[in-house]
């Protein structure tokens, strides 16, 4: 019966750790877009190879499209947001906004939209 649930085929991978906020840091990169390096240093404590995992469960998902420009040099890999993930981050901005209703006093994140966000 739960295998057939909905919610708990998306939470597979939309709950694992790191997920959510890789979808956040793609959002705030420009045209959505971020390179692996980028993402690596704006998530401080994440491991390459957990990134890499995450990215690629992404990329599956459809949520993110991966490009790769061989004729630069080093080879470039863009990972940008596809329209599937614009609307997560609307979900994103639910979970903040429910947080700050009911269980976290965070005053400076309140004010602050998460495309902004250095916190």
């Amino acid at each position: 019966m739960q295998d057939s649930c909905t919610v708990s085929q998306t939470v597979r991978y939309l709950s694992k750790r790191w997920t959510l906020l890789i979808i956040l840091e793609l959002y705030k990169g420009e045209q959505y877009t971020r390179r692996f390096s980028e993402l690596r240093d704006a998530l401080s404590g994440i491991t390459p190879k957990v990134l890499s995992e995450r990215l690629k469960e992404l990329e599956e998902e459809r949520i993110i499209t991966r490009n790769v420009d061989v004729t630069a040099f080093p080879v470039r890999t863009e990972y940008t947001l596809t329209e599937s993930g614009l609307e997560i981050v609307e979900i994103i901005r639910d979970i903040k906004s429910w947080a700050l209703k009911w269980k976290i006093k965070n005053i400076p994140c309140g004010a602050q939209d998460c495309k902004v966000c250095v916190l």
